[in-house]
């Protein structure tokens, strides 16, 4: 049977790009190799951080990080490796933490962030997701003075809309767990925050309801192209066939690698701790500790805690060591509670030297297209990107023809 459109991956991405493509008439098939139960998106932290957050790769980040290294609180971990690729992206990395390229990239994720928060806020009113949605701000806070007194450098003017550098009370307010080490907070008004695993659910259940196919625990193992066309897909025992394919596999690129792509992009590993905690301590809306990489985010029932940034480990297991690394640096700058019902995730991120995804068509296989590499953005971009692919899809564009594509795209930075 030859399908209309398959999408490889069902990750954040691979939904909402077959959301906007039912809305738009087209019969589509999910093909993913677990069940959509526990991928990286249901691991992210459900902050939605287009609005003044710096990408990962940012003017000061490589002696920001070997000084927090010394003091035993860096995020970012690099194990040696004999993969060459690896240190290609690292080398790519540092070159695109410049002024330059770093206000660019703030730039476009205001754009598509915008884009992405009113289509999430639509899709609530319209199809009544439950997504534990709130757009109040995120906030942010600094363990170091230079790293604040740089920020503050960069917000000297009033912006009442836009943010709100705190005093002590109001920090107090925003996060009751903080203590005086702490140097100071902003609240940045324009963020947003949900429950990223109730978005997950929420948009699986809606896609199962109006039609979408799902063939979940199917491993992809190969691409047959034929003509400058993907001829079908092949698993271990069947072979699907469609008019038109969407790659959407997270971190993974072996599939892209059978299509001659050899993407800039690396897996990282990262980390969240889910529990409860005391009533009096709970953040009143999504927090990020910026020079500890560590995001908080209030939810319904429970708190979030991600963090940690691990190149080069293959490991799929969460490493103890880790968690307790988390946990003390969060200590050492808010006063200590007990975390109940702790729920430990790990997974990989799909990561490109720039924070800027790999998205449109393959420049020469006719009927493929990628919507990949968003990294730790997969949940605040992902309806910007679904949209995005589903005009390039239905309208039969080229790459050239979507100013989106041609802006937002890592194939044309």
């Amino acid at each position: 049977m030859k399908r209309e459109i398959i999408i490889i991956g069902g990750g954040i991405v691979g939904l909402s790009c077959a959301y906007f493509l039912q809305k738009s008439g087209k019969q589509v098939t999910i093909i993913d190799e677990n069940d959509i139960t526990n991928s990286t998106s249901f691991g992210n932290a459900g902050l939605l951080s287009s609005f003044d957050k710096t990408p990962l790769s940012y003017p000061g980040v490589v002696l920001n990080t070997l000084k927090l290294m010394l003091k035993g609180q860096s995020p970012a971990i690099i194990h040696p490796t004999l993969d060459l690729k690896m240190y290609k992206w690292l080398l790519n990395f540092i070159l695109s933490a410049n002024e330059k390229r770093t206000k660019k990239t703030m730039m476009l994720f205001e754009k598509y962030g915008e884009i992405s928060l009113k289509l999430y806020e639509k899709m609530v009113k319209e199809d009544s997701f439950d997504f534990d949605y709130h757009r109040t701000g995120m906030l942010s806070v600094f363990t170091e003075e230079n790293s604040y007194n740089q920020k503050l450098k960069k917000y000297n003017y009033i912006d009442e809309e836009r943010f709100k550098i705190l005093n002590n009370n109001e920090l107090k307010e925003y996060l009751p767990s903080a203590t005086s080490k702490i140097k100071g907070a902003i609240l940045f008004k324009k963020n947003a925050h949900f429950d990223s695993k109730r978005v997950m659910l929420e948009l699986k259940r809606h896609l199962q309801e109006v039609g979408v196919e799902f063939i979940l625990n199917e491993k992809i193992e190969n691409i047959r192209v034929e003509n400058n066309k993907v001829k079908h897909l092949v698993s271990s025992s069947k072979i699907y066939e469609a008019e038109q394919y969407i790659m959407s596999t997270g971190y993974q690129t072996l599939l892209a690698s059978k299509c001659n792509r050899d993407l800039t992009m690396i897996p990282a590993k990262g980390y969240s701790i889910t529990f409860e905690m005391p009533k009096e301590f709970i953040p009143k809306t999504s927090t990020i500790f910026n020079d500890l990489f560590i995001v908080m985010t209030p939810r319904r029932d429970n708190v979030r805690f991600t963090s940690k940034l691990e190149i080069g480990s293959s490991d799929t297991k969460v490493v103890l060591k880790q968690i307790e690394s988390i946990k003390k640096n969060f200590f050492e700058y808010n006063q200590y509670f007990e975390m109940k019902n702790e729920e430990l995730w790990c997974g990989f991120r799909p990561l490109t030297p720039n924070d800027i995804p790999l998205i449109g068509r393959d420049e020469e296989i006719k009927n493929l297209t990628y919507a990949m590499g968003l990294g730790w953005l997969g949940m605040t971009f992902a309806p910007a990107i679904g949209s995005i692919i589903t005009d390039l899809v239905v309208n039969d564009k080229k790459n050239a023809q979507s100013d989106d594509i041609l802006l937002f795209s890592g194939f044309f930075q």
